[in-house]
């Protein structure tokens, strides 16, 4: 599919400018995804195919994206609700004590027979990193769970999800979520092709640049002309995570605005999309306009890669408030 030119003129906008103060949500906000064991290697560089790197560090930490979206939503002082499926292996119950002491309502996650998810990652001395991920019982999260919590579902402010589940459980939830006009959040994650029946119940589509060219089936182009392929899909809105560069915002309503990212030092990039789609799910619900709420995301994104692991990683609203108003006393 060709990308579509955008003639809407872009506007700049500082992400430090934000320091979002929330209403008090009286529903959730529910993700639906994946939790899983994140075996962590450190090395100076990244192995190539066929190579071998001596570490540096080995530590084990809590993930899956979707445990990470409501472990991040939850610190940002949200009420979060995660459906998901752990195995019956050691590494269950560890993961769920790290849900519930981070705040999250883990009624809806399951267990079933064999292993929980885990994820074998590397990451190198820039912060960069590379991800294996097995699926065990997150390849159990099922269209039937979601039935099984529909009402949640139902009364949720907003529902987040990923591509850690299979696919045929993320169409199950478009459409459920769009049978009870609750908006979701999509971060089509791991990397993948995507049907238009599903991109037409999305409200909230938060790719990568490498994401957004799996879904244009081409290379990433400039953002303006991406971001208007992806609306040309029937995506109603579309948030491009742009790394240390931000992000780029464009609404179905035409309205099209890039957020420069703010200035860190990255020690582990594992998670900070997660933290971007939790803290826009935390703002966007508490009732800050979109911009207001993708820059407010692109803060709380910068301070994650600032500390190493996924959950681990993600910052408390207080630790968002202090770092955004050093940003603003160092620009003074």
């Amino acid at each position: 599919m060709p990308l579509l030119q955008s003639s809407i003129a872009v506007k700049e906008i500082d992400c430090c400018l934000y320091t979002v103060r929330m209403m008090s949500a009286h529903k959730p906000i529910v993700v639906v995804g994946s939790v899983n064991f994140d075996l962590v290697a450190r090395t100076p560089r990244i192995p190539v195919v066929g190579e071998t790197v001596s570490g540096v560090d080995f530590q084990t930490f809590f993930g899956g994206k979707g445990a990470n979206q409501a472990v991040a939503a939850a610190r940002l002082g949200a009420r979060v609700s995660l459906i998901g499926q752990l195995g019956d292996d050691a590494f269950a119950r560890q993961l769920r004590s790290g849900l519930e002491e981070a705040g999250v309502d883990t009624s809806a996650v399951g267990e079933v027979p064999g292993p929980s998810g885990v994820a074998l990652i590397s990451t190198d001395e820039e912060g960069e990193n590379s991800i294996i991920v097995v699926a065990g019982a997150n390849g159990h999260v099922t269209a039937d769970l979601l039935d099984e919590h529909e009402d949640l579902i139902r009364n949720a402010a907003i529902v987040l999800t990923q591509l850690e589940i299979p696919l045929e459980t993320v169409l199950h939830l478009a459409e459920l979520t769009t049978r009870h006009k609750v908006p979701l959040v999509l971060d089509p994650a791991p990397a993948l092709a995507l049907p238009d029946s599903l991109l037409h119940s999305v409200n909230w589509l938060t790719p990568n640049e490498t994401e957004t060219a799996a879904l244009l089936e081409t290379e990433f182009a400039a953002p303006e002309e991406a971001a208007a392929a992806l609306l040309e899909r029937g995506v109603h809105n579309v948030i491009l995570k742009l790394g240390a560069r931000g992000c780029y915002v464009a609404t179905g309503d035409g309205r099209r605005r890039r957020v420069p990212g703010c200035k860190v030092n990255a020690v582990d990039t594992t998670g900070a999309g997660d933290a971007f789609n939790a803290a826009f799910a935390v703002a966007f619900s508490g009732g800050q306009d979109a911009f207001a709420s993708a820059a407010w995301a692109t803060a709380v994104a910068a301070l994650s890669v600032t500390r190493h692991g996924a959950q681990a990683s993600m910052p408390s609203q207080n630790e968002v408030d202090r770092f955004l108003s050093l940003t603003e006393s160092l620009k003074a």
